[in-house]
């Protein structure tokens, strides 16, 4: 009764029932079957641990976004996990150092946070992905894991597929070759995220020069969009050394990717200045959407594996997350599954034979008087009838 006391959950939290919990289970099934038969490997880190190893690469300090209490056994402090990537970078750099690289890891389970957000209320949901470390050749690695998600989610039947590729990174790098102040430089940076063309030109205008080339950030903001197009405005740039090799990673990343014609609908946009949720990536990263749903399926990139906020350091890793409270409300319904109500007294070797055969049985327990109206009130399609398995209209 939803009215009743024991109903009633914290906000944010809510009870998947049938027949939604089944359908989030086999679409989980299924991604974690693509990823295994690419060589990921299933780990399975606790749901609770030392609050320091919940620190991740990402730069994320425990606290901001998970619940903490004390361990009774060891009195320090324990919180319960918010995201799952900083756990599997734990254990692969730590359990698994000397785990042949690239190591290739997927995982699937539950993250509670403090608090929801804007386009994700819920609280507590499921992440599915995987983590590539330790690979040699970045961009291979990147393309890697992008195609790697796409065809996944088409597994589950959402394509086509959405996938904005951005270079955190480009912008900060470009600020310190071209030398700019960083007042100027943290303006400029409020303009790229508001993708106001007119106060990126005025920041640019503003202040002096230096080894600036007055429109750079403006044509950087212009080029995004369609994949092909966009590469080929970055190339058409003249920017410093490193900003140029990181523009180029990029377009070969994006090569890697369009070159796989056989793989799933992907419709490829790069947007080199986005920045926002992928403040602590260290390189490609991207967003993932479909156009049956506003809000992102999920996203990744490139990180370190290991780097903490004080000591940094890491290994070099990329990988993505799909979050599935919003992956399942695009995944298609699952077909009417055929349900067989047998009643009492049929012999168990014959509802083996029908299981065989695809079918759901419930077996009845009690007599009833009008098996097709017992088999109706348990939702049940079909029901057997003196010895013939009959449709419920």
């Amino acid at each position: 009764m939803e009215g009743h006391p024991k109903a009633l959950l914290p906000a944010g939290l809510h009870d998947l029932l049938p027949p939604d919990a089944a359908k989030e289970a086999r679409a989980v099934g299924e991604l974690v079957e693509v990823f295994a038969a690419h060589g990921y490997e299933l780990v399975k880190p606790p749901l609770v641990e030392f609050e320091e190893g919940l620190v991740g690469g990402d730069g994320e300090s425990a606290p901001a976004s998970t619940f903490r209490l004390m361990d009774p056994v060891s009195q320090r402090m324990v919180g319960v996990r918010a995201d799952m990537t900083p756990q599997v970078a734990r254990i692969a750099t730590t359990r698994l150092h000397n785990a042949a690289r690239p190591l290739r890891l997927c995982y699937a389970g539950e993250v509670l946070r403090v608090k929801g957000s804007h386009s994700r209320p819920a609280r507590q949901f499921c992440q599915v992905g995987v983590e590539l470390i330790g690979a040699a050749q970045a961009a291979a690695g990147d393309a890697e894991v992008v195609l790697l998600a796409a065809e996944a989610l088409a597994r589950i039947g959402i394509e086509p597929l959405f996938i904005d590729l951005n270079l955190p990174t480009l912008v900060p790098r470009l600020c310190d070759e071209l030398g700019l102040e960083k007042t100027r430089a943290a303006r400029l940076r409020a303009a790229l995220d508001r993708k106001d063309q007119a106060a990126v030109a005025a920041v640019e205008a503003s202040g002096r020069n230096g080894k600036h080339s007055p429109g750079v950030f403006g044509a950087l903001l212009a080029a995004a969009g369609p994949a092909e197009q966009a590469i080929e405005a970055l190339a058409a740039l003249s920017l410093p050394e490193i900003s140029a090799q990181e523009a180029a990673r990029l377009a070969e990343v994006v090569t890697l990717i369009l070159e796989a014609k056989a793989g799933p609908d992907i419709r490829l946009t790069v947007d080199p200045v986005e920045n926002r949720g992928f403040e602590y990536h260290a390189g490609v990263s991207f967003s993932i959407f479909s156009e049956r749903w506003r809000a992102e399926l999920g996203s990744g990139g490139r990180y370190l594996a290991g780097a903490t906020p004080s000591e940094g350091g890491g290994e070099p890793a990329t990988g993505f997350t799909l979050f599935m409270d919003t992956v399942m409300r695009v995944v298609p319904d699952l077909e009417a599954q055929r349900r067989l109500f047998v009643p009492p007294g049929v012999p168990r070797a014959l509802s083996d034979q029908l299981r065989a055969k695809g079918w759901i049985t419930l077996q009845g327990l009690t007599p009833a008087e009008d098996v097709l109206a017992e088999a109706r009130r348990l939702r049940c399609t079909h029901a057997y009838v003196d010895g013939d398995i009959v449709a419920v209209g």
